[in-house]
């Protein structure tokens, strides 16, 4: 296996709900925001279908009725330091999420287009 351009860094996961809002924006839109002001490379929101959280409200899709308050992951890869620095910002920033941060070797496969 060719590992030679293999990173080794964080994958930085946030969960909140799509309708959660931080000074009139989506939280995340604001934690993808934030990202990219600091220059963190890129991240990705993934809407849930059905969960529940801390508090235990399962919230789910129904077929002509969707619950308007469903869990979204918000993911990052990133260094040791990128990842401080984004969550440095959520705490400074007062937001209630909860957040999961593992290891992870990442790389990129093929050419990079911009677009």
């Amino acid at each position: 296996m060719n590992q030679d351009n293999l990173q080794q860094g964080l994958h930085l996961t946030f969960y909140c709900h799509v309708r959660a809002r931080h000074e009139g924006m989506l939280v995340s839109q604001w934690l993808l925001q934030q990202a990219r002001r600091d220059g963190l490379g890129g991240g990705s929101v993934f809407r849930a279908t059905a969960g529940f959280g801390r508090h235990g409200v399962l919230r789910e899709e129904q077929f002509f009725e969707l619950a308007d308050d469903l869990p979204v992951k918000v993911e990052f890869l990133l260094s040791e330091d990128q990842a401080d620095l984004l969550l440095e910002r959520v705490r400074a920033a007062g937001i209630d999420t909860v957040y999961a941060r593992t290891p992870a070797s990442y790389g990129v496969l093929g050419a990079a287009k911009a677009g």
